[in-house]
């Protein structure tokens, strides 16, 4: 009969490990099984990567780029608004086309002509050139193709009319007659309402986007792109500057962002193995872990390759943000690598070197449990980032989480069974590159030189033991006595009060929204297009009020409850109540004159063509049938709309003025979609930072076993997240889908420097809080140092980047391992000191073991 368990290995509030023995056994169990027949283990990865690796060739198929349905909300309101105005007011852009009345973007090239020298467009030189830009422009394939009013070709330019090649004077400002300017001349200067001055006129030439000629529209500004430079380059113009742009540009722009990043994988991995190989390499010809760094980085690309052509095969979009995770997982591979290695060496010193299932057994039990810890946490911040209403986030998540668990398996199966093979090699004295066997003789013994390069170590003979490696020494004896002194902790509590100060600021600071520049490469055409709508940016989006379902407008009550809601609307900051546009107020007009009594069901409804005739455009904005009016809409002007501020302001304004009306109405414009993505950013970000975090805690409870540590890791994550959030707003990052991936991934990444030092300090043996807080940097202070660099090295290379996107994910990443890195050395420990003497665990049966297996490792981490 079984005796009494000991204390020790009872689950109890201080001592929580009732996961983590099962697990070790298992470990033990997967290792014996490795060291046993280690060459299936290398070779099944590779054939199974061969194999999945083959899902690239469904890559073309499975990208999924298009802006709109990757970056803004998946049920937006906006999304269903435009589904209801094309419903009802159908577009026919080959005989009445309407710019304003556009449910989409349309089909466009976009020209800015500025003035140069501070002049104005209106000039007669400047004008001269406006008009031979414009015939340039306007070829055969263009009057084909163009979207159509009553009189021909919808002109790109109210000014520019047919025949009149004089510049225009007099003209009135915003409106010029019933011609509104203020999206076609920019930077103007007005006296007494009348242009003075303007710096910028713009030209829209909008093809059709509806029928058969959808696609010709597309090759005309596919071909308007390739020649528009050789085109500005003939014409010569010196009196205007042109800046151009079409509805495919951004599009286009951003799916070039990911052949931008190929060239930085190769450079990446160079680093990345190159740290790995001088972190752990030797004086030695035959125990140089040359083969073994580069096994390890070769894990994380095999790990890349069988998830992502996994993924692939099973049809998951792939989007330009997943082209972030490569950089990513091999960062982390490496470190897992780090931290096998570490193990293992630690396990040659104190196990039988003959018995390798003895030796693997031991370090799977210590390796393979940290490194479940952080993978399981990692994981799990990715799939609970699934849950978001965007898909570029989703799909980033997926492939990222599954390559996160390849990233797992091949590290306790490939690398495992490459760490037998190599001691193996090494059992039989054979060369790390060439496999020969080296030989040594008593006369060769003696010679430095020799011992260096093909024994060992040409400072001892490699029977005598190995002493401490300088990091550890430098941790014990130096930065640990420093951090620990008094002085010197109450100026790193002060320095924390100013870090989470400057965090708390920046969170205030933050900007929402992603902007659509920042899609484009930096030296993109598109850029200088955007710089020079700053002309425009007096007069925003011409907004659609929509009322939504049938009401008698014949009714005074019901027309005055619409003019009310108008009204309300007008009211808002952000809108022109002199610019707005409404058929109803036009028919009142009518009917005060005496050509119709609005009063009646039938007058009203049979006497709408009047109005047509005075204002066609009007018949555009009634969804009429034969005894209803079933839908119409009017149009009120923004203004001042030049931040995603005000773009969010706009969007809430007007959508709860229109919630507040007795009428059932509506706002929209194709803009909108984008404005959407402020009304759930910081909901969706702040909800899986939550859930996040929550399922973390709950990892750490029952995978590491002291509740203490388990607090302190809660602390560190929340003060992370704080500090990535608050000075990422310094470094010019917004708030937008692309840094809310970053921010999921903090919470599993401050995981994993926080919970090591603060566990080695709860496990240990000394008698003070300083000596155990020294003693936990002395063991783990460089494998955290060293993982923090590797994980850098992984995405260092995408500061070089022109695309904002990846340089976002190198900014954020940077701020997570650095504040990372510095919670987990330098605050952590302080403050541990301050607690010392609460929950410091009785037993240190645990401190011995990470004693042994950090003390004394002079090879790798």
């Amino acid at each position: 009969m079984a005796g009494p368990r000991d204390p020790a290995e009872r689950c109890s509030c201080r001592n929580t490990d009732c996961l983590e023995r099962p697990l070790r056994r298992l470990f033990e169990g997967l290792a014996s099984g490795v060291a046993a027949c280690p060459w299936p283990f290398v070779l099944v990865p590779l054939l199974l990567s061969g194999g999945l690796g083959a899902g690239f060739l469904f890559l073309p198929q499975r990208q999924a780029n298009d802006i709109e349905g990757q970056f803004t909300p998946t049920w937006g309101p906006a999304k269903a608004e435009r589904d209801f105005v094309r419903q009802h007011f159908p577009p026919n852009d080959s005989w009445r086309f309407s710019a304003p009345r556009l449910i989409t973007e349309g089909t466009y090239a976009a020209l800015i002509a500025v003035a140069t020298d501070g002049t104005s467009v209106l000039e007669p030189a400047a004008w001269a050139e406006v008009l031979r830009l414009n015939a340039a422009v306007r070829d055969a394939e263009y009057e084909r193709l163009c979207a159509r009013t009553a009189d021909g070709c919808a002109s790109p330019n109210p000014l520019l009319r047919p025949g009149d090649e004089e510049p225009p004077k007099n003209l009135s400002f915003p409106f010029n007659g019933s011609d509104f300017l203020g999206t076609a001349l920019g930077g103007v200067e007005t006296d007494d309402g009348q242009v003075r001055s303007a710096r910028a006129l713009k030209l829209l030439y909008y093809l059709r986007e509806d029928g058969p000629e959808a696609q010709d529209s597309r090759r005309w500004l596919e071909s308007f792109l390739g020649n528009i430079s050789a085109k500005l380059a003939e014409l010569r113009l010196s009196s205007i500057q042109v800046t151009y742009f079409t509805s495919l540009s951004r599009q286009e722009e951003f799916e070039g962002n990911t052949k931008s990043v190929i060239p930085l994988f190769s450079i990446t991995y160079f680093l990345t193995i190159t740290f790995a190989i001088v972190s752990c390499l030797r004086l030695s010809c035959i125990r140089n872990n040359t083969w073994l760094a580069s096994c390890g980085v070769l894990s994380s690309g095999l790990a890349v390759l069988s998830s992502f052509g996994l993924l692939l095969f099973c049809g998951v979009p792939f989007v330009v943000t997943v082209a972030n995770a490569p950089f990513l997982i091999l960062g982390v591979g490496v470190d897992d690598m780090f931290i096998m290695i570490a193990s293992w060496e630690q396990s040659l010193r104190r196990k039988d070197k003959s018995n390798v299932k003895s030796l693997l057994a031991e370090t799977y039990a210590e390796a393979a449990l940290s490194v479940t810890i952080t993978t399981l946490t990692d994981v799990l911040a990715f799939f609970i980032g699934t849950w978001t209403a965007f898909p570029s986030v989703r799909s980033f998540c997926i492939y990222t989480g599954t390559a996160f668990v390849f990233c797992y398996v091949y590290t306790l199966t490939f690398f495992g069974a490459v760490l037998v093979l190599n001691h193996k090699r090494e059992q039989g004295n054979r060369h790390w590159l060439t496999c020969m066997r080296v030989d040594v003789g008593k006369d060769q013994a003696e010679n430095c030189l020799y011992n260096a390069c093909c024994i060992g170590n040409g400072s001892r003979q490699p029977s005598e033991p190995e002493g401490e490696h300088p990091m550890s020494i430098f941790f014990q004896k130096y930065y640990g006595p420093f951090v620990t002194n008094k002085w010197i902790k109450l100026l790193l509590v002060l320095l924390y009060g100013a870090y989470l100060g400057g965090s708390i600021y920046g969170c205030t600071q933050i900007r929402e929204g992603i902007d659509l520049r920042n899609l484009a490469n930096d030296d993109s055409y598109i850029i200088p297009y955007y710089d020079d709508e700053k002309y425009f940016s007096t007069y925003g989006p011409r907004v659609m009020v929509v009322i939504t379902e049938s009401v008698d407008y014949w009714n005074k009550s019901v027309r005055l409850g619409i003019e009310s809601c108008v009204q309300n609307l007008e009211s808002i900051s952000y809108v022109d109540r002199n610019l707005s546009e409404s058929w109803l107020r036009e028919y009142t007009k009518i009917a005060i004159g005496g050509l119709v009594n609005i009063n009646n069901k039938t007058d009203f409804l049979n006497r709408l063509t009047i109005m047509f005739k005075i204002r066609p455009s009007f018949e555009w904005d009634i969804n009429k049938t034969q005894d209803e009016i079933e839908a119409s809409r009017f149009f009120i002007q923004t203004v001042n709309v030049t931040s995603a501020v005000d773009e969010k302001n706009l969007l809430n304004q007007l959508r709860e003025a229109a919630k507040q009306c007795s009428i059932p109405l509506q706002v929209y414009h194709p803009a909108f979609i984008y404005y959407d993505q402020y009304l759930v950013i910081v909901q969706n970000t702040i909800q899986n930072v939550v859930i996040a975090a929550g399922a973390m805690l709950v990892v750490s409870l029952l995978l590491i076993p002291n509740p203490l540590c388990c607090l302190w890791v809660t602390f560190a994550i929340a003060s992370v997240i704080v500090g990535v959030a608050g000075f990422m707003t310094f470094w010019s990052v917004n708030l937008d889908s692309i840094s809310m991936i970053n921010l999921v991934i903090c919470i599993g990444f401050s995981v994993d420097f926080s919970a090591h030092i603060s566990y080695a300090f709860v496990t240990s043996g000394e008698s003070s809080a300083n000596k155990r807080a020294t003693e936990a940097l002395s063991l783990l202070g460089y494998p955290v140092l060293q993982g923090a660099v590797s994980t850098i090295l992984g995405v260092v290379v995408l500061a070089a980047s022109n695309a904002y996107i990846f340089r976002t994910f190198f900014k954020i990443m940077f701020l997570v391992i650095l504040f990372g890195a510095v919670h987990g050395l330098v605050f952590i420990p302080v403050f541990l000191t301050f607690f010392g003497n609460f929950g410091s665990s009785p037993h240190n049966t645990m401190s011995k073991k990470l004693e042994h297996r950090f003390r004394n490792d002079n090879d790798c981490p």
